[in-house]
């Protein structure tokens, strides 16, 4: 029952992913007078499930082609008068087939005169026609390759901004924050300390719902109220330190949160997995090192990386053990740990529609930064060996339904199918918008044959991956 329900939860997100992301092909497409052939919600190798024909105003169940290349189908509807085009040749939406496919991976809109991975230049070799897209500027053809992408984007920040509004943010306050904060070298200069819990700012209790306090403390003259060792001591800001912080760049941070080194998840066949681990563990020491928060934590598995260690853990029911580990030549252990959310006591921020809207945006380009910065770690071996297919997409849904769950999942996979299909490999979006910024620079279109073994090998590569990945879900499935 609760791969059912993983499994909705990703087909359902997958139907508005694909959908939204094809429906700024179609748009931008129809809005540059560009003819669509198709337009399909995943893919439909031999048969459709649906098939909405405007132009012969019928719908067809079970839609498919006979080994003489007639059309068939198991059932046929009448739903609307027939169309006939119009004479000038200027295409509308009845010029489109509408369908549903039976292989949820993907979708695709059919654009007139564009070559992909469905079609080769033998099928271009009639005289290019207004209607179609190899006969419209580059910068148009630019605008119909990169709104699918922008699309994603948008619906990203949309549902954030929904999820804003609705639900809210559940926010740690700094007086929740047990273990304190970690300060920047110039902080501790001025007299801050790690682990020290903010309680007061010129001497009223902090409203730690608003994180922009961070950044208010750092004050002339301001006054910070702490808690150390059980006692309150009270920081100035002096205008030594406002120096200090004037020349760092915008991305400087003067604290973060120090978090406890507790375990969520655990990866098959790990060393934290094959060491005994489990959920809900908290890792005390590596070795002779004490890690209290994540800032000794990952210093420490740096220090041990390729080596046979110790670890003790403090078990959920207030009891300690002792594993031996053997930490990985990359440093690590094959862990997912718990988010300060689900440690520290919490309140929730509510917004109005207004002010979500920037929250939304705040939320979304954080994830594709975060997301983004993350992907260096593919290229590494352990990287390469966490790809994961459709299993690990499914199990980054929750195993019972929860609309909260599914829609800031929902859109952090739209943040994901935004930045890949950018990515410049030929077969994705990526790759067309490379050749289009091509041909706009040196005013000369790449060749139709070009493109079309390009395309070939983009989409083979693209193939390749994608076994690589589920290939990966299939082999840490069977080490359970």
């Amino acid at each position: 029952m609760e791969i059912l329900v993983k499994a909705a939860q990703l087909i359902l997100a997958l139907v508005i992913l694909v959908t939204i992301h094809e429906f700024g092909h179609y748009i931008f497409a129809r809005i540059f007078g560009v003819k669509v052939n198709r337009f399909y919600l995943f893919f439909n190798p031999w048969f459709s499930l649906l098939k909405y024909n405007p132009m012969a105003g019928t719908l067809e169940v079970g839609s498919y082609t006979d080994k003489d290349g007639k059309d068939k189908s198991l059932r046929t509807f009448r739903v609307g008068k027939a169309h006939t085009p119009s004479a000038d040749g200027k295409p509308s939406w009845r010029d489109t087939i509408y369908g549903l496919g039976w292989v949820p991976l993907g979708g695709y809109c059919d654009i007139a005169g564009m070559i992909d991975e469905t079609k080769d230049a033998s099928q271009l070799a009639s005289e290019p026609q207004p209607w179609e897209f190899r006969s419209k500027p580059a910068w148009q053809r630019l605008c119909v390759m990169v709104a699918g992408v922008v699309f994603n984007f948008v619906l990203a920040i949309c549902i954030y901004i929904g999820i804003a509004f609705h639900w809210g943010d559940d926010v740690v306050p700094f007086q929740a924050m047990t273990e304190g904060m970690d300060f920047s070298p110039e902080m501790t200069e001025a007299g801050f300390r790690n682990g020290d819990i903010l309680v007061s700012l010129d001497g009223k209790a902090l409203d730690a719902k608003d994180y922009s306090l961070s950044w208010d403390m750092i004050q002339p003259g301001a006054r910070v109220g702490v808690l150390r060792d059980g006692d309150t001591t009270v920081i100035t800001v002096s205008d030594r330190l406002i120096k200090q912080i004037a020349t760092k760049g915008k991305d400087y941070m003067p604290m973060s949160i120090r978090i406890p080194v507790i375990v969520a998840k655990l990866l098959n066949g790990e060393p934290a997995a094959e060491a005994g681990i489990e959920p809900r563990d908290r890792i005390l020491t590596i070795g002779s090192d004490t890690v209290p928060t994540l800032t000794e934590f990952f210093p420490s598995l740096e220090a041990h990386k390729g080596q046979a260690t110790t670890m003790r853990l403090l078990k959920a029911d207030g009891t300690e053990k002792v594993v031996d580990i053997k930490i990985s030549d990359a440093g690590k252990i094959g862990i997912q740990m718990l988010s300060p959310l689900e440690i520290f006591d919490r309140e929730t921020v509510h917004y109005s529609l207004f002010s979500s809207v920037p929250r939304g945006w705040e939320i979304g380009t954080d994830r594709l930064t975060s997301y983004v910065s993350s992907l260096k770690l593919v290229f590494s071996k352990e990287g390469a060996q966490s790809l994961g297919g459709f299993g690990t997409l499914g199990d980054l849904f929750p195993s019972t339904w929860s609309w909260y769950s599914f829609w800031q999942i929902t859109a952090f996979l739209s943040i994901i199918l935004a930045f890949m299909n950018i990515i410049p490999i030929p077969g994705l979006d990526g790759g067309h918008t490379l050749f289009l910024l091509v041909e706009m620079v040196t005013r000369r279109k790449p060749s139709d044959r070009f493109l079309e073994v390009a395309n070939t090998v983009g989409f083979f590569f693209l193939i390749l991956l994608l076994l690589y990945a589920n290939g990966n879900d299939i082999y840490r499935y069977l080490l359970k």
